[in-house]
């Protein structure tokens, strides 16, 4: 291979790695935008605090649904058109929202939000994985940190000049639509990239079928993480802002700051995970990481005052940063070489179940009780729960 094809080769698979990291950012916008913007929403619907559960349930449907089929989608479109389509359909659905006359529309458009997230994660993450490091793993998923450090800001801003929360979903839904024609005009390059490197993902070699691994218990174990990870991710940040808010009387602009801190610190989190996590190893991370967790879980739930509450959601926000990242790169011990491709698709298959699930009970809860005192004890739960689960995969591993 001559001198220019390889420098030709090296900036192919760096665009290709720009490219999936600016398609992480716009997965993690949605998600920094509902958790500030729910109050507000459930207002102009006259919809109860537990109406959030319907809505994170619809774009579950929407999320796995499409990461199941994500291999399938990902080799008849190739990685580029593949984004493109799902930043497409997740901005016209965001769009939507903002046009929306009536809750059910919103709750419909949910799922095709969901359809665009989904393919796009279990795709990408599984390219990472065949194709790169821990490193890079977790340097990927800190660009969905740096969406959902964004999503807040932008929603707040909304809110604080236009006082409509619609304003938050229109810019976001826009810029998704930016990308998609970004990553339509450069789709060639994937193709280009893939061709140029030479190399098969390892992974992905293996045409086991799925049924087969459903029947590895491993299988199940990384399911039922993801399913709970999720839950833990998002309590903040779906919940957080109501807590502080209606909860605990602090004014909206302060409660919209410290959910971007807590999601600024949970980027920050992967970055510098980013950078230790191969000198460390996965497992050692991930235990400090659940235990830090917790740590940081109980002072949010003791409120002891309110400086001590925002330090505790951040350290809630960095402790958990390189989890999700981790636990794909550790697929492979938790399940044999043959089932890792299927078993990544699976697996973020549950964590869009969990995404709808885990924090919709919370808000079940809360409301039936009308203490939102629950929430953070209920995060306390499962973060003792994931525990408990991760240290039963290391037995199986």
């Amino acid at each position: 291979m001559t001198s220019s094809t390889s420098q030709t080769v090296a900036r192919s698979r760096v665009g290709l790695i720009v490219l999936a990291f600016i398609a992480f950012i716009s997965l993690g916008l949605p998600d920094g935008l509902l958790g500030i913007a729910w109050p507000s929403m459930r207002a102009d619907f006259t919809q109860p605090l537990d109406a959030l559960g319907l809505l994170l349930f619809s774009g579950m449907v929407g999320y796995i649904s499409s990461s199941f089929v994500s291999g399938p989608l990902m080799k008849r479109l190739g990685v580029g058109r593949l984004l493109a389509l799902s930043c497409g359909i997740t901005g016209a659905a965001l769009l939507g929202y903002t046009v929306a006359p009536v809750w059910p529309v919103v709750v419909v458009l949910g799922v095709f939000a969901g359809l665009g997230g989904g393919a796009i994660d279990a795709g990408l993450n599984t390219y990472i994985a065949a194709n790169h490091g821990e490193g890079l793993m977790q340097w990927l998923h800190a660009f969905f940190g740096v969406g959902v450090t964004l999503g807040p800001a932008i929603m707040t801003f909304g809110l604080n000049q236009f006082e409509q929360w619609r304003v938050g979903y229109w810019v976001v839904g826009t810029a998704q639509i930016g990308l998609a024609l970004c990553f339509l005009l450069t789709a060639g390059m994937w193709t280009r990239g893939k061709a140029a490197a030479g190399d098969t993902p390892s992974i992905t070699d293996h045409k086991t079928p799925l049924v087969e691994t459903l029947r590895q218990r491993g299988a199940w174990l990384s399911m039922s993480l993801f399913f709970i990870y999720v839950g833990i991710e998002l309590m903040l940040g779906h919940w957080g802002y109501t807590l502080l808010t209606e909860g605990r009387d602090v004014p909206t602009e302060t409660a919209g700051f410290w959910i971007s801190a807590y999601w600024g610190a949970f980027t920050v989190g992967r970055m510098t995970a980013g950078l230790y996590v191969a000198r460390v190893g996965i497992r050692r991370v991930l235990y400090i990481s659940l235990v830090l967790a917790l740590v940081g879980a109980v002072v949010v739930a003791l409120n002891l005052s309110g400086a001590v509450t925002l330090v505790g959601m951040m350290v809630v926000g960095f402790a958990i940063a390189p989890i999700f990242a981790g636990l794909v790169s550790d697929t492979g011990n938790r399940v044999p070489p043959e089932h890792v491709a299927n078993t990544i698709g699976i697996q973020i298959s549950a964590a869009g179940i969990g995404v709808a699930v885990v924090p919709s009970i919370a808000g079940l809860i809360a409301n039936r009780s009308g203490n939102l005192e629950f929430l953070p004890l209920y995060l306390v739960g499962i973060i003792v729960l994931m525990l408990v689960l991760y240290t039963a995969s290391g037995r199986r591993a």
